[in-house]
């Protein structure tokens, strides 16, 4: 079968890396005389319009029917960083619709490709794709949030409380635009982390996993993922795995100074399930309820200050990749 390859690409990615690596791999596609079209996201939420707009009028789904009966599979390819790949798979979501996609990573983190195990040199990536013939199936999170009334789908993961509240205040920060303009949007962040590591307070939740229920009193983070990974590389649930069907959560309480120095060393060591105050649980059902208002973040983006009764599922999702797991 021969594909024509659908290029979104967010060339603000990354602060700017997006349009870089669109300098790297167009000449690839030609070297391989590859048949492509490109559309540019030129404005916040223009990806999830194009999602729309591709889906609707050129996309389709990845069946036994379709492969027998296609000459040229449509096939989208996702250029940007995780917020963009977000942005698109919820659109699909919202719309109940199906189909493969492909993902070259031009963020700054680039949570999703470390979790998948999938290339983050461009080069590599673009060339492992181009030499796919099929998809591969890899385990996304779905959320319904019920004070909202809201859902979605998950490529990394949902906080409530300390990394929410760090993602709130680095996007909002009045030195975020100029730091990016230098390649720097990480010293921001970093200095969020600091501004908010002193502020956040320990808050109540009550967690359903797997139908035992368990109450935290004073929890500090809070987060439900389905691979090892965020916050830029930061292995928080080392044992997640995305090529499986399962839920992971990781809470962490307020606790003192020291102690959380402590579980801050053992996690650059991978080892933080040696601490009593760190938790991570492994399910199939989840629910969490919030009852103090709080942050929350999903994949990275601002959920304001609110109350939260979430339960959590999980779906397959058709990746155009060669991984290294």
């Amino acid at each position: 079968m021969n594909f024509h390859y659908h290029l979104l690409i967010n060339r603000a990615a990354g602060s700017g890396n997006g349009q870089k690596v669109a300098d790297k791999m167009l000449p690839i596609f030609d070297q391989y005389r590859a048949t492509y079209s490109v559309y540019y996201s030129e404005y916040p939420g223009h990806d999830a319009e194009l999602a729309e707009q591709l889906a609707k009028a050129t996309l389709v789904p990845w069946t036994t029917e379709n492969q027998e009966t296609l000459t040229t599979f449509p096939l989208l390819v996702i250029v940007g960083g995780d917020g963009t790949l977000h942005q698109v798979l919820n659109t699909f979501y919202q719309l109940d619709l199906e189909f493969p996609v492909a993902y070259v990573p031009a963020g700054s983190g680039n949570d999703f490709a470390r979790g998948i195990g999938l290339s983050r040199n461009t080069e590599q990536a673009v060339t492992n794709l181009l030499n796919t013939t099929e998809p591969r199936e890899i385990n996304l999170l779905t959320y319904q949030e019920q004070v909202t009334d809201t859902k979605g789908v998950l490529v990394n993961n949902l906080g409530i409380g300390l990394d929410a509240a760090i993602v709130h205040a680095t996007n909002h920060s009045a030195t975020k635009e100029r730091l990016n303009k230098y390649n720097l949007g990480s010293l921001s962040y970093i200095l969020s982390i600091l501004r908010v590591f002193f502020t956040q307070k320990g808050f109540p939740i009550l967690v359903d996993v797997g139908g035992k229920t368990i109450n935290f009193e004073k929890a500090f983070l809070c987060t439900t993922t389905n691979h090892p990974y965020f916050g830029g590389g930061v292995a928080i649930a080392p044992t997640a795995e995305a090529f499986k069907p399962t839920i992971d959560f990781v809470v962490v309480e307020r606790i003192n100074l020291f102690k959380i120095i402590w579980i801050v060393i053992l996690l650059l060591q991978k080892k933080q399930l040696k601490s009593k105050n760190f938790h991570h649980f492994t399910t199939s059902k989840l629910r969490i309820v919030s009852t103090t208002p709080q942050f929350g973040q999903a994949d990275g983006e601002d959920i304001a200050p609110q109350s939260f009764d979430l339960q959590f599922g999980t779906k397959n999702q058709s990746f155009w990749c060669q991984t290294k797991k």
